[in-house]
């Protein structure tokens, strides 16, 4: 999420620190309008390099005049006063100092960094004292379930002897001791259910919420053990007292008396712990891991028929005498009909897991599609595409302990379930929107009528789908081009199924073509920052003009279904005018026989008087080639790489020959 956009979500006692880290040397309105370009330049370099302030001052001014052209046409006039103010003063206060600019916004930018910083550290201390409070409630819970058994153990003591219980409970001292016991046991039933919708509600929830997160590329989720720990601790306790509520049923068989409140009372006890210990065991259920194909660790949740998946289920309850007595079955929804093939039943047991819980893993499931009128789906369903049907994976047993039976079932988040693995990027898709718009566990029915997204919730989503299986996730600015793609001049997303403007395909099976081009070909490249990826021409024309001939930079195709990489540079033709060349794409059939950094490397072409050149110099902005690509090279000799003929109009693609051609002019 943008650094603004952060900063405007922080507490108030936050944002009036933040108000004062502006005034008429840099102003607040101005940081606003353009904060996406803004956050995107470096102005801590710009604050140490003369040349380079002098370029993003006037780059700033230019950004103000396009902001200013947006209130003209929304005829916002009080906008307008105030943008023409602001340029007014920066071009009288800094045109001459542009690193005195450059300093100020570069510490404003690190003073926001440093309150956002110390806002998220006071949110972790916050969440470390509500865990601190839930351990407190739950030793709370376990000593007076221990001063209720010694409670117990005195009351029995007292009716071993009849005569004296007699007279005991029969008198007025008697009969307020056992009020008194009930009354406690009562309040400590209330307790525990505080402390277990405290862990239900609202600890089991977020873990859900962060496993959704993190089934989508998010930060990974957090074990279950310490939940585990606190629900067990919770379920003992609960099961001890309920052993206290039956012996107070022995003691009113030896004897009672008018008005004995074990009467009266212990029945709802009784009822109310079992409820409790009921729900408890129902909520501690769950699906550890979601289903997943083996060969898409990082698509889960999507399943193709005939291809085996796994997922693991778990009871955060860990009782040893439950060890292999809890027989799991595994079904699938009925939207469309389907047979699960594979060890479809398992029993639950302590060997699962590295941490002795009780878990059961099955790793050997497919599912088979059932051929019956209009293709095995119900009238339901018929407005979808197969891309769109969400299924549920339900997992059931029967827990018997202490004499309760037990109904268990839990559910996967929705899968997709697709046949061809052409359709993975539109499936991909439907789980990203998903679990990104809903945290409701069972909405099979979502896309018949789809919530609109966000930008900011659609950009996070996207950066994770890089950081998740690569070290670097997407700056703002490459945010921004994939807007303008995916969204043109709206703010809001709703469907993610359109093709591109001019494309034949689905934004989202380009980029994830362009996903598997950077795991499987260029990681080492993408990961050191070298590859700018995602740039408009606009943007890319802008930056690459001002540069000396031979300056290059690498962008991600448009035009490529399956996902390509090219590089465009600048150089000058023999009037001394400034080009802007790009080589036709490498898609993944090239750059399996050679690498990219070997391609960059050797890449040459015949200039006017025919001799061979590499148009290749600086990595953008400045990075010679040599040091930047060097060591990602093949160490022996490679063949020359083809070569690229082009002609004097700006942005055309060059296409790749077999054989060198001499270029003219």
């Amino acid at each position: 999420m943008a650094q603004w956009n952060q900063l405007q979500q922080l507490e108030t006692r936050y944002l009036e620190q933040l108000y004062h880290l502006y005034s008429d040397s840099f102003p607040m309105e101005l940081r606003q309008f353009l904060a996406p370009w803004i956050e995107s330049q470096d102005w801590a370099y710009a604050a140490n390099k003369e040349s380079h302030a002098t370029l993003v001052f006037h780059n700033l001014l230019g950004e103000i005049d396009q902001q200013y052209s947006r209130f003209l046409q929304e005829n916002n006039v009080l906008y307008q006063h105030n943008l023409r103010r602001i340029k007014q003063h920066l071009q009288s206060k800094y045109l001459e100092k542009p690193m005195e600019i450059a300093r100020i916004v570069a510490r404003c930018l690190w003073e926001e960094q440093r309150l956002l910083q110390t806002a998220t550290t006071a949110t972790q201390v916050q969440t470390l004292d509500k865990h601190q409070i839930l351990e407190h409630n739950l030793q709370d819970i376990r000593k007076r379930v221990q001063d209720m058994e010694q409670k117990m153990k005195m009351l029995e003591n007292l009716q071993d002897d009849f005569d004296f219980n007699y007279k005991t409970l029969k008198s007025q001292g008697g009969t307020t001791g056992t009020h008194s016991l009930m009354t406690n046991m009562g309040g400590l039933l209330t307790a525990m259910d505080y402390v277990q919708k405290n862990l239900t509600d609202e600890e089991l929830a977020d873990w859900k919420r962060r496993q959704q997160i993190a089934c989508i590329g998010g930060p990974p989720n957090i074990c279950l053990d310490r939940l585990e720990t606190w629900i067990t601790s919770l379920a003992e306790s609960q099961l001890q007292i309920r052993q206290q509520i039956k012996k107070l049923e022995e003691l009113q068989q030896k004897v009672s008396y008018k008005g004995d409140p074990i009467i009266q009372h212990r029945p709802a006890l009784e009822e109310k712990i079992v409820d409790l210990f009921r729900s408890l065991m129902k909520s501690a259920f769950v699906v550890e891991r979601q289903p997943c194909m083996p060969m898409h660790p990082d698509r889960p949740l999507v399943i193709k028929t005939g291809v085996q998946f796994t997922n693991k289920v778990r009871l955060l309850v860990k009782f040893p005498e439950l060890n292999y007595q809890l027989k799991i079955k595994v079904c699938i929804d009925k939207s469309r009909k389907f047979n699960i093939l594979g060890t479809n039943t398992k029993v639950m047991n302590m060997e699962e897991s590295n941490n002795g819980s009780l878990s059961a893993e099955f790793k050997h499931l497919t599912l088979r599609e059932q051929r019956c009128g209009n293709g095995g789906r119900t009238n339901s369903d018929a407005s979808l595409i197969v891309t769109e049907e969400l299924h549920l994976i339900t997992f059931e047993t029967e827990v018997y302990h202490q004499g309760l039976k037990i109904d268990l079932e839990t559910h996967s988040l929705p899968v997709v379930v697709i046949s061809n693995i052409c359709q993975m990027p539109n499936a991909w898709a439907s789980i990203l929107w998903y679990n990104m718009l809903t945290n409701h566990p069972k909405n099979v029915n979502f896309f018949t009528k789809p919530p609109v997204g966000t930008w900011d919730q659609v950009a996070e989503v996207l950066s994770w789908q890089f950081s998740s299986t690569t070290k670097r996730g997407l700056t703002i600015e490459q945010l921004t081009t994939l807007a303008e793609k995916l969204l043109g001049k709206t703010t809001r997303c709703r469907d993610r199924s359109e093709n591109m403007a001019g494309k034949g395909f689905s934004f989202w099976v380009w980029l994830d073509n362009i996903i598997d081009l950077v795991k499987k070909y260029i990681l080492a490249l993408w990961n050191e920052g070298y590859i700018m990826g995602f740039i408009s021409k606009e943007r890319e024309r802008a930056i690459l003009s001002p540069k000396p001939p031979g300056t290059f930079l690498l962008r991600f195709s448009e035009s490529s279904k399956e996902g390509g990489i090219t590089f465009t540079w600048v150089e000058k033709d023999i009037s001394g005018k400034t080009q802007i060349q790009s080589v036709e794409p490498y898609t993944k059939q090239q750059l399996n026989n050679m690498s990219f950094a070997d391609i960059i490397m050797g890449y040459k072409i015949m200039d006017a008087t025919n001799i061979l050149v590499s148009p290749l110099v600086y990595l953008y902005p400045d990075i010679p080639k040599e040091d930047a690509f060097g060591k990602y090279c093949r160490p022996e000799s490679a063949p020359e790489p083809e070569m690229g003929g082009g002609d004097s109009t700006n942005s055309k693609s060059l296409h790749r020959f077999t054989k060198f051609i001499c270029v003219t002019p």
